[in-house]
């Protein structure tokens, strides 16, 4: 008898969520940096396991907002708590809940939904720091769970999951046994270009820069990838060439590397840079851009 559910990974922004994702599905399909505000879209990961498949979604980090793009990304969050089954809380270790946390949990309460804290980072703190946030967080709310992990080392994924099972219920899976994202090949492909210039360039950059893929074609031994990158400002598309196209090259390089590595073929990568003033707060280019903006009203 097959069973799923859908499972909500929600926090604040850079505690986590989709490095725990990818340890959970032993595969890469959730870009990662240390830059808060790495995810823009939900992003859906789906482990199959025997008869049981679990249904991650990855959202963006819950933050105050400053731009349009900023709400869209703090929706596709909050929308995905009434849209799922249960729900991972993850927050950083040594720590007690802050405002962001307690308003995740009463959305959780409200919801009545069953849920999981995994306390990350422990690898960072001491055991009494951890027994401490556990007992601020047991305080607020009853968890089923409470699971401390190291993502990043793969400490506690497995407890995690084991947990995460208890949630499965009866039901035909939503998805082929052997898809491990809803993503399509030129979103995937975006995003780890995005990746790879959040991970290179300075903070203000990053923030401002939007991956789109104009073509795409799959050649069977060859995928040859044209991507033109948006950035905000004329000094910012200067920053991201580099001195004689440089740090283009090394975005570059660093990507067709990972694509290489998730297509399994050799990868054909022509990037250009492209100004587009104030594009985060735009609706036309938001669209443009892929972010599904009529979610905002």
């Amino acid at each position: 008898m097959t069973k799923t559910a859908f499972i909500s990974i929600v926090g604040r922004p850079n505690v986590g969520k989709s490095t725990l994702l990818n340890a959970m599905l032993g595969e890469k399909v959730a870009i990662v940096s240390s830059k808060p505000q790495t995810t823009r879209n939900r992003i859906t990961g789906i482990l199959t396991r025997g008869d049981d498949q679990f249904v991650f979604l990855d959202t963006p980090g819950i933050h105050n907002p400053k731009t349009m793009l900023g709400s869209y990304m703090l929706k596709s969050a909050v929308s995905s708590i009434g849209g799922c089954d249960a729900v991972i809380l993850i927050a950083e270790a040594g720590r007690a809940p802050g405002e962001i946390e307690l308003s995740i949990i009463e959305r959780i309460k409200s919801a009545k939904l069953p849920s999981i804290l995994v306390l990350n980072k422990i690898d960072k703190i001491t055991p009494v720091a951890l027994a401490e946030s556990i007992k601020a967080y047991a305080a607020v709310h009853d968890f089923d769970a409470f699971v401390p992990t190291s993502a990043i080392k793969g400490t506690g994924i497995s407890d995690v999951l084991d947990e995460a099972s208890k949630f499965l219920y009866e039901s035909p899976w939503y998805f082929p046994g052997d898809e491990v994202t809803d993503q399509t090949e030129r979103q995937y492909a975006a995003e780890v270009i995005r990746e790879k210039i959040l991970r290179l360039l300075s903070d203000e950059i990053p923030h401002g820069v939007a991956v789109v893929i104009e073509e795409f074609k799959d050649e069977e031994t060859l995928i040859s990838i044209r991507a033109e990158i948006y950035c905000e400002k004329k000094s910012h598309k200067a920053i991201i060439i580099g001195k004689n196209g440089e740090m283009l090259k090394r975005i570059g390089t660093y990507a067709r590397e990972d694509l290489e590595r998730f297509f399994g073929v050799k990868v054909y990568l022509n990037l250009w840079v492209k100004v587009k003033s104030g594009w985060r707060d735009n609706n036309f280019n938001l669209r443009e851009f892929g972010y599904n903006i009529k979610d905002l009203n």
